[in-house]
């Protein structure tokens, strides 16, 4: 059972080429005739970068419709400032919550379940004084607005997800790309833990098949990883500078499987190295064969 079902019932390698920043229409003009899976963007300004990979993919329009009830969820759940990448870039977040404005969205509600103090983990990562300013709601997840759901995965049969990450029309996963001492790296997939309510951690017997699980219920319309700054080690929390690589890098897309497996290669690996990337390949939820898809990559100069 998917998110959108749950209401109802109560080949080809890209080129990269360098081009200058701050040209959107341009982007999304030049890309319109033929589809992506995948955009991939690096450059030194996490705002410009962002947009250009989504710009790449279509645009926010694509994905966004005017009157839309939108919600983002970023990784939020360490008390860490930005620069330790326990978090999503705020910068990251912010651009895409404004090109959610743009593209004519009614409500942007911003939110994560941390595992830290949330009042200080929404301060810490700077996610919260970046959106506040745009005027969308930044609210502490109510416990109240928890329900146990249908999820009739492999695994999960049935778990408390947090109501607003359901009920909204459209749900956009702003993940970081990260070290994880079990998982072995936390990307997409993994960030929906952040809307499970209860005892997250009895999931972790059987944690690929739940996070695919949880990742099929959810589906996204559209996943930006933030790979602006990458924790190699000592995830998912960090806390040691030495353990951060910049690598100035956005990845955007709509398949999850393909975004982690994307993602796994700023590390040195795989998708077949993640248990979830490879049951998801294996499983027909997504695709981890890079190189049998579409990937725009795109480098801005400023």
């Amino acid at each position: 059972m998917k998110r959108r079902e749950f209401l109802k019932k109560a080949v080809i390698a890209g080129t990269a080429i360098s081009i200058p920043s701050g040209l959107d229409e341009l982007i999304r003009s030049a890309f319109a005739a033929e589809a992506a899976d995948l955009a991939v963007v690096t450059g030194p300004s996490p705002e410009k970068i962002t947009r250009a990979a989504i710009d790449a993919l279509g645009g926010m329009s694509r994905f966004v419709s005017r009157g839309d009830i939108v919600v983002v969820k970023p990784n939020m759940a360490w008390d860490r400032p930005p620069e330790l990448a326990a978090n999503s870039n705020p910068e990251v977040v912010a651009t895409v919550v404004r090109m959610c404005l743009e593209a004519g969205a009614r409500k942007v509600t911003v939110f994560d379940r941390p595992v830290n103090d949330a009042r200080r983990c929404y301060v810490q990562s700077g996610i919260a004084d970046a959106v506040r300013p745009l005027g969308v709601d930044v609210p502490y997840m109510d416990e109240r607005k928890f329900r146990d759901m249908s999820i009739n995965g492999e695994v999960l049969k049935s778990w408390p997800i947090y109501t607003e990450a359901v009920e909204a029309d459209k749900v956009i996963n702003v993940p970081i790309a990260k070290h994880h001492g079990l998982a072995k790296l936390t990307m997409s997939m993994k960030n929906w833990m952040g809307v499970m309510g209860g005892s997250r951690n009895k999931i972790h017997q059987k944690l690929d098949d739940s996070l695919l699980d949880l990742a099929r219920f959810i589906g996204p319309d559209l996943t930006v990883l933030d790979a602006v700054r990458i924790l190699l080690d000592n995830g998912p929390q960090g806390g040691d500078i030495a353990d951060v690589k910049k690598t100035d890098t956005v990845i955007a897309g709509m398949d999850q499987v393909a975004i982690d497996a994307y993602g796994a290669t700023l590390f040195g690996m795989s998708g077949k190295d993640l248990g979830y990337v490879r049951k998801g390949h294996e499983s027909g939820f997504g695709s981890m064969d890079l190189s049998r898809m579409v990937i725009r990559k795109l480098t801005l100069l400023s």
